[in-house]
This record gives C-alpha cells, sequence and structure tokens, in this order.
C-alpha cells in the first residue's frame, strides 16, 4: 500500500508550479471528469463528517485509473489519515490544529483491518463469492 504524504496547513501551497492540478468539488460526479493531462487532484472535506472524498478518492483509482496525486484538504483530522490512505489518498493537508507527529503515529497503530482492501484478493475466492470483475480484473 503507498505511503500518504503528510503537510502542516501552513505549508498548504506545496504544488509544484506548473503541475497540472485539477480540484473536484465535494458534490461532483467522478464519472463526469476528464483526466487528460491532470498530474494531481484536490478533493476536499468541507467538514470531517462529510465522507464524499473518501468515495470520490476510491472511484479515481478504481474506475478512472489514476495514478497521480489525490491530496485531502479542509477539515482533515488525524485520526481519518489511515481509511484516507486506504482509499487512495497520496497526501493530506491537516487542519490547522492536528499535530503532524501524532498523524505520522497513526499508521503504526493498526496491523490489519476487519474489511477487506480491494487489493487484497486471495486467487479464485472472488469467483467463488459472487464478486464480479471487469476486463482488467478489477472487483466492479
Amino acid at each position: 500500500m503507498n505511503t500518504i504524504k503528510l503537510i502542516a496547513a501552513p505549508a498548504i501551497n506545496t504544488w509544484a508550479d506548473g503541475q497540472n492540478l485539477l480540484k473536484i468539488a465535494n458534490d461532483a460526479e467522478i464519472a463526469d471528469q476528464s483526466l487528460d493531462g491532470v498530474e494531481a487532484i484536490e478533493l476536499h472535506f468541507p467538514k470531517f463528517t462529510d465522507g464524499r472524498a473518501y468515495s470520490q478518492a476510491t472511484a479515481l483509482r478504481r474506475r478512472k485509473g489514476f495514478t497521480g496525486d489525490i491530496r485531502a484538504t479542509g477539515d482533515v483530522l488525524v485520526d481519518q489519515l489511515v481509511q484516507m490512505q486506504r482509499c487512495g489518498f497520496t497526501s493530506a493537508v491537516l487542519r490547522e490544529d492536528q499535530s503532524l507527529e501524532i498523524a505520522k503515529a497513526q499508521f503504526t497503530q493498526y496491523s490489519g483491518f476487519y474489511q477487506r482492501h480491494p487489493e487484497d484478493r486471495v486467487q479464485g475466492r472472488d469467483e467463488r463469492e459472487g464478486f464480479a470483475k471487469d476486463a482488467k480484473g478489477i472487483q466492479k
């Protein structure tokens, strides 16, 4: 699984000059987004209780095949980071009152998960359990 780059709120403007960045609204449909030439995508959490950006990140990775940086911004708390990483985020700008040190420690607290990650497939098991796959072998 990829690691997630953690960014303190004061350093929010860390995009590389000339990088083709797409900011996607929290209520936008990912299927409608053109990703031609896009190198990085910013998904915003207006409130920490609003989880739509998790779904957007998952859709960008699994349905659209996006391989660039997906950054979480807005009301980003340290206890959201592990789930963000599992959904496909590669960087996160922490809310100003969140500790960078505590955030880094989140990734060492859990050795496993109850929910299976889409990339953690067992050979043949998905077919027996009725999970359909597309032509690329990606679970639908």
